[in-house]
């Protein structure tokens, strides 16, 4: 690595780790309601295109609604992305206290309890998304998951140690990490391989993905990132869906599983678009019911 480049990542870490500390010292509830309050505030003067975004796509899901109702749920959108924010550095804190995230549906683990073997995982950006893989760990397995590379190495190795007690099974990187892992292709063969042998990987599959399949969603076509639906297909994995909602303002979710059916015919392709469309209706009814939960300002649409 360039020396002056390695010397920028640092610099840029130690900053971060600044920040982190000081998120770190002050309470749980407290340091949520400062970084809601900063993002709802800040976030559309800092990055108005992001928010521009975010309008645009309220306006293709909800035409019907006024504009400021979708300006409403914007703001939402961000005080709840300040919050996820401030919970990433008091992720430890969380995951000790068994009273904050309630699981709606164990039954869906019980039915299996024998025989849970190969399952991805797959959720989307709503609520604090991160913790939706909890289920898995609190069934006792050790599941692992695929999230974006953070180019400054150092930072994105103090993430991966700082949710290893979420993703045990260890985190595979999509995304170019400088002298480090984040390809794309070898991340597929890695995590078709770990799926394969039994293991239980986490996906977040609500992004836009220019190589992905067109399916609706909210009317609109959207290309849609195909891998869960292909490797489930392909290993004979099952498919369990998750989302975490946030329940009131003080870090406390309740996460519903529903196991989403995998067809075999003699069509793969078919079969992983039919999965692909079933699931982003069934991301669309969670959307609706809670729109402010939801990252309305990443891209969905082209």
């Amino acid at each position: 690595m360039n020396p002056l480049r390695d010397l920028q990542f640092r610099i840029e870490y130690l900053l971060f780790r600044l920040v982190v500390g000081l998120v770190r010292a002050i309470p749980l509830g407290l340091s949520t309601r400062l970084s809601a309050r900063a993002w709802r505030i800040l976030a559309p003067l800092i990055n108005p295109k992001r928010h521009r975004r975010a309008l645009d796509n309220l306006a293709i899901a909800f035409p019907e609604k006024p504009a400021a109702e979708r300006q409403r749920i914007a703001l939402a959108h961000w005080e709840n992305l300040g919050r996820v924010m401030a919970e990433t550095m008091h992720l430890d804190r969380i995951l000790s206290d068994p009273t904050r995230i309630r699981l709606d549906n164990f039954e869906v683990f019980t039915r299996y309890r024998d025989k849970l073997g190969p399952i991805l995982g797959v959720s989307l950006h709503m609520g604090n998304w991160e913790l939706a893989i909890w289920p898995l760990v609190r069934a006792g397995r050790s599941p692992a998951a695929v999230y974006r590379s953070v180019t400054n190495p150092y930072v994105d190795a103090y993430l991966r140690w700082q949710r290893r007690d979420l993703y045990p099974g260890g985190l595979y990187g999509r995304g170019k990490v400088e002298g480090g892992h984040g390809d794309s292709q070898k991340t597929a063969r890695l995590i078709t391989d770990f799926v394969r042998r039994g293991g239980q990987l986490g996906m977040v599959c609500d992004l836009y993905d220019r190589t992905g399949i067109e399916v609706p969603f909210f009317g609109k076509p959207a290309r849609t990132q195909a891998i869960a639906g292909m490797i489930a297909r392909r290993v004979g994995a099952r498919v369990w869906m998750s989302r975490c909602m946030r329940i009131g303002n003080e870090s406390r979710f309740r996460i519903e599983l529903k196991e989403l059916k995998v067809p075999r015919t003699a069509n793969q392709s078919e079969d992983v678009r039919e999965m692909m469309a079933a699931m982003q209706r069934q991301y669309e009814e969670w959307i609706r019911e809670a729109p402010e939960q939801w990252m309305w300002s990443n891209r969905r649409w082209s």
